[in-house]
């Protein structure tokens, strides 16, 4: 289950205002490849929509049936917030509908944690290795 959690106004290539609703995940416990320590975190995506600002407030709250999943990405660089450190980064998240082999806004979905380097797997591979990993671990 993911909650809306917040919204943007952004513009697309044309220089068109529109609305992108924040998607907010489930609770994960992840332990951290640095330390070995485990914390708390929740993934985060955003997906675009057709309606304005009013109706956007409106669905903040709202819940939507299915998961924030990791999808995989040209390489880029981000900056870590609380140490200011640049890493390289090869994914990003996208909305998973629940029973839905496809993602909102991108082709590939990559489930297990890759490292922070570029993705070598063609696209059409990884989306049906992640949906036959997706299906073995909802039959657990």
């Amino acid at each position: 289950m993911v909650s809306v959690t917040g919204y943007n106004v952004r513009q697309n290539k044309s220089g068109e205002d529109f609305i992108a609703l924040e998607l907010t995940g489930s609770l994960e416990i992840v332990q951290s490849q640095n330390t070995g320590k485990f914390y708390a975190t929740v993934r985060k995506c955003s997906i675009p929509s057709t309606f304005d600002e009013s109706i956007a407030k409106m669905m903040v709250g709202s819940q939507l049936a299915g998961d924030v999943v990791r999808v995989a990405s040209e390489p880029y660089e981000y900056t870590i917030k609380r140490t200011g450190e640049v890493v390289t980064l090869g994914y990003t998240y996208a909305y998973q509908p629940a029973g839905s082999n496809e993602v909102v806004g991108h082709g590939t979905v990559e489930i297990d944690q890759p490292q922070a380097a570029a993705v070598t797997t063609k696209p059409e591979d990884g989306i049906k290795e992640a949906a036959n990993k997706r299906r073995k671990e909802l039959v657990k």
